[in-house]
């Protein structure tokens, strides 16, 4: 799963980093609202965690354009503004949620778990298919109440395959959920990591779809 941080304070924007990192998401992190907007129109992003206060352009205005393009990506404002009205008008601006500063990580990191979760479409703090689970809190994944050890891409890959458990995921989609701005890529990792899962998971798991991708295989 892959993040957009907009956030200006060098010091708290490192720790969010740090602590979304945990989490296993790939977080690309920018300090200004136009490097924001440039970026929610150029990647596909699975969520955004976004500042009020930033310089060349502020979060409303990335808010805005990005709403005015039908793009639905769950966006968490983070603010210090914490009047009813600036909080109002977040969320009729198209906020999914918002926290002000101070505040604490781990209520963050909760908030975003659950606008993914909302965004697959499920209530469940789990994901389930074909007798394979993931909890997204503890970062355990089981197959039929077993535990399974993945590495941290493993899982990343099947979070993000479980999450659009119904959207066949293209091979740069899956890219592009596991590596950050920078990160050195090599051009088989898709493959080596579906294959992977299979080992584990069983070879009718993740089904591919010739000539575009992959999404998990049929059934419940």
């Amino acid at each position: 799963m892959r993040i957009l941080l907009a956030e200006d304070d060098a010091i708290l924007g490192d720790g969010i980093r740090a602590g979304l990192k945990l989490e296993e998401y790939a977080v690309d992190w920018v300090r200004d609202g136009e490097s924001a907007r440039v970026a929610l129109r150029s990647h596909d992003y699975d969520a955004c965690v976004l500042d009020l206060g930033l310089p060349k352009l502020d979060g409303l205005g990335v808010l805005r354009d990005l709403r005015s393009r039908g793009i639905a990506t769950p966006v968490l404002i983070l603010t210090a503004r914490d009047t009813q009205a600036d909080k109002i008008g977040g969320l009729d601006a198209g906020a999914d949620d918002y926290l002000t500063k101070p505040f604490d990580l781990g209520e963050l990191q909760a908030r975003l778990r659950a606008l993914l979760r909302r965004a697959a479409g499920t209530a469940s703090a789990q994901l389930a298919h074909l007798g394979v689970t993931l909890d997204p809190v503890a970062k355990q994944v089981a197959k039929q109440g077993q535990a399974i050890p993945l590495s941290p891409r493993e899982y990343a890959l099947l979070y993000d395959l479980m999450t659009h458990r119904n959207q066949p995921r293209t091979r740069a989609q899956l890219e592009e959920s596991l590596y950050e701005w920078g990160e050195e890529r090599e051009s088989n990792t898709v493959e080596v990591y579906i294959h992977h899962l299979r080992k584990k998971l069983g070879p009718d798991f993740i089904q591919t779809i010739r000539g575009f991708g992959y999404q998990l295989g049929g059934g419940e």
